[in-house]
């Protein structure tokens, strides 16, 4: 074995450890990845007040304060308006059913010309009415069973004050950290993981900071463009279609069916479900002309599938850190496929040619200039004509 292949397995291995430790700790990181992700996002703010002559600290605690009073608020603020909108969907789902059962069902099945007897409507509605009733107090269902065991009661207060004091200290370490690790990189690599890295932090800022507010942005919209329609739901119609928007038109689609079906069985005429079709068109041209091109671009370039594939495969491996670390880990590997696709392509078993290719002809091209002269008369001796 040379030189060569020996450090490549010494660096597959260091790989292959970094990915098992990150499996096996998986339960205990997610406290910690929540903080890298909110020091992550604060370190652009930071850097700014550092050049503009602040220092690192007061810097990092002013970020600080302003991200947990922005959290702090959104929860506030979300907990009891979602716990009132699940509430008011429970209460008018008997609607919504009547209507899927005397308008919707009636009319597939006269188009499709099924049997009547396919759908159950009976049954469809206790068990829907059996999960929604109780979405809607998922919160104080959440804390009791938090609260059931004493180390469970720890591990949640522990989780509670863990993040923020890693935040803080990730955030204000943040530029020293990368610097470490960059000196730490074997000397062979390090040019090439530097440039890959630099390439990732772009990606991951357009979808982290791009993307997250793309969401918040149409949620808002969403949200409020249903509400002054009069749709009762509209504001969780609004950040259903927000959070789901991360997918190319899948917010935009459940959101609009979702509205839809509101807007006939609340009011039953054309007028709100024109004015439903309005929002959802505007909020389309709204998220495709200015909100992605300005905040997105076209950095990130993960298909629909690879965004769905991520997010399954996260969960199915790594739990709920895996879900929430699924799109930012695409975002990265996005960039290593590409440098791999690269590398490949300038490599031998890519350029080398089939050995029983037939030699292609070469054409040459030659251009001839031939001066034509006219003859000149024939000179006398006596130099005479």
């Amino acid at each position: 074995m040379n030189h060569e292949t020996s450090r490549r397995w010494q660096l597959l291995a260091i790989a292959a450890v970094i990915v098992f430790l990150i499996w096996l700790l998986a339960p205990v990181l997610m406290p910690f990845a929540l903080a890298a992700m909110l020091a992550y996002l604060g370190d652009p703010l930071a850097d700014r007040l550092q050049r503009l002559g602040m220092g690192r600290t007061w810097a990092v605690s002013i970020v600080f304060t302003v991200i947990s009073v922005v959290v702090v608020g959104v929860l506030l603020l979300l907990i009891p308006l979602i716990q009132r909108q699940f509430q008011n969907l429970a209460e008018n789902l008997p609607h919504y059913v009547e209507w899927v059962r005397t308008t919707a069902l009636p009319w597939v099945q006269a188009k499709l010309r099924l049997d009547p007897n396919v759908f159950d409507t009976d049954r469809l509605l206790a068990t829907v009415r059996e999960h929604i009733g109780s979405v809607g107090s998922i919160a104080a269902k959440a804390v009791a069973k938090v609260t059931q065991s004493g180390m469970g009661v720890v591990m949640w207060l522990t989780n509670a004050v863990l993040i923020p004091v890693v935040a803080f200290y990730l955030l204000r370490d943040w530029d020293a950290m990368m610097a470490q690790i960059q000196r730490m990189l074997p000397r062979s690599i390090e040019p090439t993981v530097v440039r890959l890295a630099r390439e990732s932090d772009e990606v991951l800022g357009a979808f982290v900071r791009g993307q997250l507010l793309v969401m918040l942005a149409l949620g808002i919209f969403y949200g409020l463009g249903l509400t002054l329609v009069g749709i009762s739901i509209g504001p969780l119609i609004g950040m259903v279609a927000g959070l789901l928007s991360f997918v190319p038109y899948l917010g935009f689609m459940i959101g609009f069916v979702a509205a839809l079906i509101a807007a006939l069985v609340q009011y039953g005429d054309w007028t709100h479900v024109i004015l439903v079709g309005v929002v959802f068109t505007i909020g389309q041209l709204l998220e495709g002309y200015v909100l992605v091109p300005r905040l997105v671009g076209g950095k990130i370039g993960l298909h629909p599938v690879a965004v769905i594939f991520a997010v399954l495969a996260g969960g199915h491996l790594f739990g709920f850190l895996g879900v929430l670390l699924a799109l930012p880990a695409a975002s990265v590997v996005v960039v290593l496929m590409r440098y791999a696709i690269s590398r490949y392509r300038e490599s031998d078993l890519y350029t080398e040619p089939a050995a029983d290719a037939p030699a292609q002809s070469i054409e040459v091209e030659v251009e001839v200039d031939v001066e034509t002269r006219r003859p000149q008369p024939p000179v006398s001796g006596d130099g005479g004509p």
